[in-house]
């Protein structure tokens, strides 16, 4: 998958994701990654704006990041397996789907700001 933005944590400086791509329009957030092959370490989806999401038809889990619109996270889910719904998050404004176990081994957590960065700032 390709990627204009990295997320990186304010309080660590680690890198949650490297390559996060974006689905802003109504067709790419439904979509979502179904259909897609599970995601490789240092990849990312940002579903904007987004409160919800589910791997109904995924056959992979994922973690999600639910970020306010200031990049706070209002919700970290570590291992939405297949065929499951995360209901509405409140303050969530948009969502980072991502790889199952980044948030265990990046250490993100509910509270933390998360920065969306250009990559081409990055290099």
């Amino acid at each position: 998958m390709e990627g204009d933005l990295a997320a990186i944590v304010v309080r660590s400086g680690v890198r949650v994701a490297e390559r996060v791509a974006v689905a802003r329009s109504l067709l790419a957030r439904l979509r979502g990654l179904l259909g897609h092959p599970s995601l490789a370490p240092g990849e990312g989806l940002l579903l904007a704006p987004c409160n919800s999401v589910h791997t109904v038809g995924m056959r992979y889990p994922i973690d999600v990041l639910f970020l306010d619109r200031s990049g706070r996270v209002a919700r970290a889910v570590h291992t939405l397996t297949p065929g499951h719904i995360v209901p509405y998050v409140r303050g969530a404004t948009q969502a980072i789907e991502l790889p199952a176990g980044t948030l265990q081994a990046t250490g993100v957590r509910a509270g933390d700001e998360v920065w969306l960065v250009s990559v081409a700032v990055l290099r």
